[in-house]
């Protein structure tokens, strides 16, 4: 990462003894090809059992995100960028959380779903992301996940969905669209307030942010701990906002050089 000489090294990560928690990015964060590395989740359970709060925000769909909501040592996840939070309850079922209230879903669930068809007709090789029969709130094109789509071609999907008024982010994996006001940094500070009465904003030097590609972009210019993984320099050149510190690991071996870090000060 010489080529970067404003990212620290994460071993110089300030001490801080009363941090509250850490949010954190899922796909080539502390995955690979979607599978959680066992480093990430030793780090989790670390972590946890430290007594910090975890909360992982992603652009992947809930209907994806419920199985590792279920298992994962979390307090709960923050799905489709921002949009719904799944909350395991003392039972051990799932409780879903929504920004939205149901008749705007639905009426921006069949806005969403034209978008989808007009992009697939109009750039060649573009193909929804194989999880979308899980998402309720956005949409999704594979731009590297099961296919390998030209930098161009990802320019040209998030302009159709722009055009058509969408919001629009590119994560290591997809390009996701959605209508709304929420992003990964107005859901990390929505479930921070319904979760624990908490003013994320006042708080934001107790908490810290690790991720990897562009749709962490809000995240690491809000967040004066912001980590990026080793693999975030594939994307150097489309951020305008770099996080503050990298790790020397890739993926989950890079979450767990994280993890280190914070508990070293506890």
């Amino acid at each position: 990462m010489s080529h970067c000489p404003d990212f620290i090294p994460i071993k110089n990560l300030v001490p801080n003894d009363q941090r509250l928690g850490l949010l954190t990015d899922i796909d080539d964060t502390i995955t690979r090809d979607g599978d959680i590395a066992p480093e990430a989740l030793t780090a989790l359970t670390d972590l946890r059992a430290s007594g910090l709060h975890l909360i992982p925000i992603t652009g992947r769909p809930v209907g994806w995100s419920a199985p590792f909501a279920l298992t994962w040592p979390v307090d709960a996840i923050v799905a489709e960028n921002g949009a719904v939070a799944l909350i395991r309850q003392p039972d051990g079922s799932l409780a879903k959380l929504y920004q939205q209230d149901d008749a705007t879903r639905a009426a921006n669930f069949a806005r969403m779903q034209q978008v989808l068809v007009d992009i697939e007709a109009t750039i060649p090789g573009a193909r929804r992301a194989t999880d979308s029969a899980g998402r309720e709130c956005d949409i999704a094109i594979d731009h590297s996940e099961f296919t390998q789509m030209p930098q161009a071609d990802i320019d040209s999907c998030v302009a159709l969905m722009q055009a058509a008024g969408m919001n629009a982010t590119v994560s290591s994996i997809h390009i996701n669209g959605w209508y709304g006001t929420h992003n990964k940094l107005e859901g990390a500070r929505w479930i921070v307030r319904e979760l624990f009465g908490r003013d994320l904003d006042a708080e934001i030097d107790r908490w810290v942010y690790v991720g990897d590609s562009t749709n962490d972009q809000l995240m690491f210019e809000r967040f004066p701990y912001s980590v990026g993984v080793a693999n975030i320099a594939r994307f150097v050149p489309q951020l305008t906002h770099l996080p503050r510190y990298v790790t020397q690991g890739e993926r989950g071996a890079g979450f767990a050089e994280v993890a280190r870090a914070i508990l070293a000060g506890r």
